[in-house]
């Protein structure tokens, strides 16, 4: 199951402020804030900041196909104030992007069974909204506002059977956690190589808005567990950019990423004499596969120039990046080309440069992944890659009683 818990010491508030000073955390003084506002909502029965107990209100989804104005004029409102209403928003929201399923509200004046709209709310999003202030039918007022945003402590804690996205799912987990957690660990972790019995403990802020989950804003601190190994990720501020350490003080960032995607599977490894699934001869295979839907994002492992894009016989729709006067990396079989790559077009780690396909001699949907050395093709998980720079030495004692505090706080985490 996943827990919750506020961590309320003095350090850990001092911690979060000065290393996560993003939106509207709720540390325990903005809890007690929300919580006087939430009590003065309630007094008041406020509804996207309107009074909901003087008006009739009726809330609905948005039907496909239909338009704003078609909307509006099931509500009484003439040509005209539809017309009104759809100038004044062509400032703050473009009423094209009106989506089925989307919610909107009316708030009616009700009198003798005659219902005069009030207030129209149409729902951008989870938290942002507009609003026509309509009561006064010459003159129209329109604006856009944001609900509430409460972010609360939260962590999970669980170990690997199958996979790292089912054991999220297994605890219950926001389902964006994972992609959070493999990000940091991207560098240090193989997730196409974890093993049952790996563990993790992820403290991170997860936002909610009408007290409903609308994703994970960021993970705070976190410890893994990887064939016996655990490797923490300490945030610290260094050089004015907040980065995660190992509990040495050596940043988890590295040359170069451990794989060129997420979440897949390899299908088939380096080899010097592979059976073509396709030409059905045994010739070498110097890459490794990874099986992955179509469409599927393919990253960049590390800094570089791209020096060759374009379809290449069997290898199809390919890229080439050199990364350094060492190392050059190639991404066969793609479906399509990332945004703006093209030949001398300088790339950085995590930058999308295609995507999955089955182009060239492919039997299904794969990414076919190289890596040279010097020139020479070698198994890219035989690449070890150096780490980026660590704690400054001068910094290492101000690291080290932030490291020893959250260490003893995912110790006690049950």
């Amino acid at each position: 199951m996943k827990h919750t818990q506020l961590y309320i010491s003095i350090f850990i508030l001092f911690f979060t402020s000065l290393f996560y000073t993003s939106c509207q955390h709720t540390t325990k003084n903005q809890n007690d804030e929300v919580c006087m506002q939430d009590t003065i909502e309630q007094q008041l029965s406020l509804l996207y900041g309107i009074d909901k107990d003087a008006y009739t209100i009726e809330k609905s989804a948005v039907i496909r196909n239909k338009n704003l104005s078609d909307i509006l004029a099931e509500t009484g409102l003439t040509r005209q104030q539809i017309y009104t209403i759809s100038v004044k928003l062509d400032t703050i929201f473009d009423v094209r992007k009106i989506r089925s399923g989307n919610t909107c509200v009316c708030f009616y004046n009700e009198q003798d069974s005659v219902k005069d709209l009030a207030f129209f709310v149409y729902e951008i999003n989870a938290l942002d909204f507009f609003v026509c202030d309509v009561r006064n039918k010459d003159s129209i007022l329109v604006y856009k506002d944001t609900k509430e945003l409460v972010c609360e402590e939260r962590y999970v804690k669980g170990s690997i059977e199958t996979s790292l996205w089912n054991a999220m799912l297994a605890e219950q987990a926001p389902p964006t956690l994972s992609l959070e957690l493999s990000e940091i660990y991207a560098w240090t972790v193989d997730f196409f190589g974890l093993q049952k019995g790996d563990a993790f403990t992820v403290v991170y802020m997860e936002q909610f808005v009408d007290s409903v989950s609308i994703g994970v804003e960021k993970i705070l601190y976190a410890l893994f567990t990887h064939m016996g190994e655990e490797i923490y990720a300490i945030p610290f501020m260094q050089d004015s950019i907040i980065s995660f350490f190992d509990i040495e003080g050596n940043s988890l960032r590295k040359t170069f990423l451990k794989a060129p995607l997420r979440y897949s599977r390899i299908s088939s490894h380096f080899s010097n004499a592979r059976m073509h699934p396709v030409l059905r001869k045994v010739r070498p295979h110097h890459g490794i596969d990874y099986a992955a839907p179509t469409g599927t994002p393919v990253m960049s492992i590390g800094d570089g120039v791209v020096v060759k894009k374009g379809y290449n016989g069997g290898a199809g729709h390919m890229v080439r990046i050199k990364h350094n006067s060492t190392y050059s990396t190639a991404y066969l079989h793609l479906s399509k080309y990332g945004k703006n790559i093209a030949v001398g077009t300088r790339v950085k780690q995590g930058d999308i440069i295609g995507y999955v396909g089955s182009s060239g001699l492919a039997t299904g949907p794969h990414l076919d992944f190289r890596v040279y050395k010097n020139g020479s093709p070698m198994n890219p998980l035989d690449l070890k890659s150096p780490p980026a720079a660590p704690v400054h030495e001068q910094d290492l004692p101000e690291f080290i009683l932030v490291r020893d505090s959250i260490v003893q706080k995912l110790k006690h985490i049950e």
